[in-house]
């Protein structure tokens, strides 16, 4: 199987292009190594994709911007596969640079799906949604606080369905692109027959994660305390969100390209049995590596949601997926790589 993966130097790219490679298939990744320069930081865009070209002979890699659409046509040519991880990825650089963020998102995930229509091999499409799609609307859902987090009001005990309304509340420009590229990606697949998953995202984290303060918070969390830097948090900390290790997400996909669905829309994280307030994973990291940083606080950010948890009650029963990886057991993983790596930082 040939298997392109659009950010594949990214976070969940990498495990996605690592998970396929392992089980032989040809993959290609596909990025323009620009995560260090969209988020304005220092980070380090070229290890995860050292670590795949070092690590698997079967792993090809197409340096390119998802804006640019005759090389998205060429890599997409051959694909039986294509997983969309490319994206502009952060809230506040949304709110900064509006352009940006909506031509990665909006023309990119576009670019992707033309690609795909034209190519004539009917490839099948993952698309990395995110629960922003569903904006504000989240936080006219009751909540009760609790001593270290929130909690959603009995009705919506398990979570937000799939179905809940993403109409008249405010996303943020990075909510608006997500969801722009979301609706495209369902449209092509009712109106062109191509096969498509769409999975709305919560909290991701593991390892090979360079989590910065505007995103990635698990990851950014657990590398500042590590290494003894100051955390802002903005809010009170008691903002709650269902989190998600990455081999069990790149399982969900998988089980979706093996099915025989031919669209889905699927909320996808941890669920309610799998949640972290900030409080919480603060606590657990001092638990893990008996470190604590400095804590100041700010305001809240435009459009944050006080809680936010996935009715994963869909995808369960569509896909028998349920994630393996508890909170803790995938923080201490994350703890560990950060251990080993601190010089990454």
């Amino acid at each position: 199987m040939k298997v392109l993966v659009t950010g594949g130097a990214g976070f969940i790219g990498s495990h996605v292009a690592e998970y396929y490679a392992k089980n032989g298939n040809d993959v290609t990744v596909l990025d323009n190594l620009s995560r260090s320069k969209l988020l304005g930081k220092d980070i380090n865009s070229t290890y995860n994709l050292d670590f795949l070209k070092n690590s698997f002979p079967n792993i090809g890699f197409i340096d390119a911007d998802i804006r640019d659409f005759e090389k998205i046509k060429e890599a997409a040519k051959d694909a039986d596969v294509i997983i969309h991880t490319a994206a502009q990825t952060a809230v506040t650089t949304s709110v900064t640079d509006p352009r940006t963020d909506f031509e990665i998102n909006g023309i990119g995930t576009f670019n992707v799906l033309e690609a795909a229509r034209l190519s004539g091999n009917n490839p099948t499409i993952v698309y990395c949604s995110t629960n922003k799609v569903y904006g504000e609307n989240v936080n006219n859902v009751g909540v009760e606080e609790k001593e270290t987090k929130y909690v959603f009001e009995d009705k919506f005990k398990n979570g937000i369905p799939e179905s809940f309304s993403i109409d008249r509340c405010e996303h943020t420009p990075y909510g608006c692109s997500k969801l722009t590229g979301d609706i495209y990606v369902q449209d092509y697949g009712h109106l062109y027959g191509l096969r498509t998953g769409v999975f709305r995202m919560s909290c991701q984290f593991g390892t090979r994660q360079f989590g910065v303060e505007d995103q990635g918070w698990v990851a950014w969390f657990t590398i500042a305390t590590i290494l003894g830097k100051p955390l802002t948090i903005y809010g009170d900390g008691k903002q709650v969100r269902d989190v998600l290790y990455s081999d069990d997400l790149v399982r969900a996909y998988d089980l979706f390209i093996k099915s025989n669905i031919k669209q889905g829309l699927f909320n996808t994280g941890g669920g309610p049995e799998n949640t972290l307030s900030l409080l919480e994973l603060l606590d657990l990291l001092q638990k893990l590596t008996g470190k604590k940083s400095e804590i100041s606080f700010s305001d809240w950010r435009p459009s944050d949601q006080k809680v936010y948890i996935s009715d994963t009650s869909k995808i369960r029963e569509a896909l028998g997926w349920k994630p393996e990886i508890s909170p803790e057991e995938g923080v201490k993983r994350l703890v560990n790589w950060v251990e080993k790596n601190k010089s990454l930082f």
